[in-house]
């Protein structure tokens, strides 16, 4: 935890960035537990959603914080090396600020509470952390701090029946005796046994 006592993303943005250094040139075209994405796209899409929550952390609303992820394909950036590490830095630093986590913010053209936002993006660090892991191959071990925030605020979302207005898909029912992290990438809406040959 942060010294304001609120979720620090910095560990869980250095294990990102990690999996981010461990990714091979030649499997940025394989496919990932996300269909529409391929490794590139998620890497795009996780670079696009750091500017997105670094800016609504700040409430520096605008462009960056407007667009509706879904509407858009993501674009991998050139430089993406450097790129990724540095916004998932920035999105860490932001999130220090207690004022982040207080008021109103927007973040995917959504107007949603600074405290709720850091938890979104919270658990969009831990389910594509797992995501590009399991795509390339890597091992997977989140901040666990950030894993409990994420799999708290899967498992609301699914006790309420809210499905994020179709950002994820149906639960894939997990054994309660399952790790943490299998319960909430099952609550995500994705299959734990996902593997890259599968159909």
């Amino acid at each position: 935890m942060a010294g304001t006592g609120l979720l620090d993303l910095g560990p869980q943005a250095r294990v990102v960035a990690g999996l981010v250094a461990g990714v091979p040139d030649a499997r940025l075209a394989d496919r990932t537990p996300c269909p529409a994405y391929t490794v590139g796209d998620l890497l795009g899409h996780v670079a696009g959603l750091c500017v997105a929550f670094r800016d609504a952390a700040r409430k520096d609303l605008g462009a960056t914080t407007d667009t509706d992820p879904g509407g858009v394909v993501p674009v991998l950036p050139a430089g993406w090396r450097g790129v990724l590490p540095g916004v998932l830095d920035e999105l860490a630093g932001a999130w220090r600020d207690p004022a982040a986590w207080t008021g109103a913010t927007r973040a995917g053209g959504v107007d949603l509470p600074g405290a709720v936002a850091g938890v979104v993006v919270v658990d969009e660090l831990v389910v594509h952390g797992w995501d590009l892991a399991r795509a390339t191959g890597q091992g997977y071990v989140p901040d666990p701090a950030a894993l409990r925030a994420s799999y708290a605020f899967l498992a609301e979302a699914a006790a309420e029946g809210d499905r994020g207005g179709g950002i994820f898909g149906p639960v894939v029912p997990v054994a309660d005796s399952a790790s943490l992290l299998d319960r909430a990438v099952g609550l995500s809406g994705r299959d734990p046994l996902w593997t890259p040959q599968a159909p």
